[in-house]
């Protein structure tokens, strides 16, 4: 009897807490990185796996940023410095030992690019509740630049859009 009792209770919080989630809609929107000293919010439904630093084959003739290409799941995936290719002040080549440190970030299947981003840190998830001021992007931003975002800490939080960065003509354009 103890059991049917704790199986009721337990379907009606489940049947609550689905409620409550269907009612209120998702409240994760992002996942924020850091790299290179900037601060940058990735939508998850355009974001993919993220995977530990792993062996990087280099490839001649490339942009510096342009790090090679990995074995990411039995998938070869361009890896891209984001805060070299976002030309960050003073990130220039980064040594092994930095670049070990790192995580990389695949882009989503559904938009077709076999590529990962290399990032410094991963920051956790957003939602919009995390920042206290929104604005739009600059007037000479990058097409892929989102809004940016203030947190309660004062910090910015730029918006980078990866359906809109894989569709780049600098971006795809990886040849030195």
């Amino acid at each position: 009897m103890a059991q049917r009792e704790t199986l009721t209770e337990l379907q009606n919080r489940l049947a609550a807490r689905l409620q409550a989630a269907q009612t209120e809609g998702p409240s994760v929107h992002w996942l924020a990185v850091e790299a290179g000293g900037g601060r940058y919010l990735v939508p998850l439904n355009q974001a993919g796996e993220i995977f530990p630093w792993t062996t990087v084959q280099s490839t001649p003739y490339t942009k510096p940023w342009f790090l090679g290409v990995a074995n990411l799941r039995g998938a070869l995936c361009g890896v891209v410095d984001l805060g070299h290719f976002l030309a960050i002040d003073g990130l220039g080549v980064r040594s092994p030992s930095t670049l070990a440190e790192c995580k990389l970030l695949s882009f989503n299947a559904a938009l077709q690019i076999n590529c990962a981003l290399a990032v410094d840190r991963l920051a956790g998830l957003r939602g919009a509740d995390a920042f206290a001021l929104s604005a739009p992007a600059l007037q000479d931003a990058p097409a892929y630049f989102g809004r940016i975002y203030t947190d309660a800490a004062g910090l910015p939080w730029q918006e980078i859009q990866l359906q809109a960065l894989a569709q780049t003509t600098s971006f795809l354009a990886i040849d030195a």
